[in-house]
């Protein structure tokens, strides 16, 4: 079970979750001025890179790969872009607070590709948070079109692209982090998180120039939207492995599965964005149901 979180723990692991969201809402934000989602990913996944290489030079962190390590790190770093791209574009069309809630179904993902690659059984609490989860996503996406009164064929013409795109970027990710566990398992995360942005920004500017370049914000709001997505990217990055390893944090906390509520608040504050209450209450059990698989053992 998860150990009991200081003060200074829990708080530091909420401002990570806050910046998260932030950088969605940011993100939205600059993509509603003019940028382009491989823009967006390259300037974030490049400074990213940047900021953890230079953790990794000043704290002498060991960088010798292994032939396994050298094998896995591209395969992952693929997957870590396809998953940004994914979820960049789903957070273009979406409510930010939705394409997120989507895209936190990645530990059904998980679940799969661990039983389909290494035969991992499903723990029993994530074959009972499997149906829960989906009917909490149906009820925020409107998946029927009720709250929104348009129907349910008229609704997913809106939300459809959106969807797929959070769904791919969970399933990719949940690959990702089966691989990560079992194949580079055992590198140092601020080395592997390095190599891994640094892989998708190599990535995301290659593919940027079959784009005809790079599409910059059309008006201020663009501008603040890319410097803040970057900014809060690379600086949750870099608390998560400078501040919480000192606080005795180990791994990821489902308490930073939070960040889809701190997106809700604060898309409807600066995007106006707003959703209906019974979409309110699907967010809820999506929430709920992933901090609670968050907390097993």
């Amino acid at each position: 079970m998860s150990t009991r979180l200081s003060p200074a723990a829990f708080a530091t692991l909420l401002l990570i979750a806050l910046m998260m969201g932030a950088n969605h809402v940011a993100a939205r934000l600059a993509f509603d001025h003019g940028v382009d989602v491989l823009t967006a990913v390259t300037f974030r996944s490049g400074v990213t890179a940047l900021v953890v290489g230079v953790l990794v030079f000043l704290q002498a962190v060991p960088r010798t790969l292994t032939p396994r390590h050298r094998r896995a790190l591209p395969a992952i770093g693929l997957l870590i872009a396809l998953q940004s791209f994914c979820l960049y574009s789903a957070v273009a069309r979406l409510p930010v607070a939705l394409a997120l809630l989507a895209f936190n179904t990645y530990p059904l993902s998980t679940a799969l590709w661990a039983r389909l690659l290494y035969g991992h059984r499903p723990e029993r609490r994530v074959l009972l948070a499997m149906p829960v989860l989906l009917l909490g996503l149906a009820l925020a996406l409107d998946v029927l079109g009720a709250a929104s009164g348009l129907g349910a064929a008229a609704q997913w013409g809106r939300i459809g692209a959106g969807v797929a795109f959070a769904l791919t970027a969970s399933i990719t990710f949940g690959l990702a982090l089966v691989w990560t566990q079992h194949e580079a398992g055992d590198l140092d995360g601020r080395l592997r998180t390095a190599t891994t942005m640094g892989l998708v920004g190599l990535l995301a500017l290659s593919a940027v120039g079959t784009q005809g370049g790079f599409h910059w914000p059309q008006a201020t709001p663009g501008w603040w939207g890319l410097g803040l997505l970057t900014v809060l990217y690379g600086t949750a990055f870099t608390i998560m492995f400078t501040v919480l390893p000192r606080l005795g944090v180990v791994g990821n906390s489902a308490i930073m599965n939070v960040e889809p509520v701190f997106a809700l608040g604060l898309a409807w504050v600066f995007l106006g964005q707003a959703i209906a209450p019974v979409q309110l209450l699907g967010a809820g059990i999506v929430v709920g149901t992933v901090i609670w698989l968050g907390l097993r053992r």
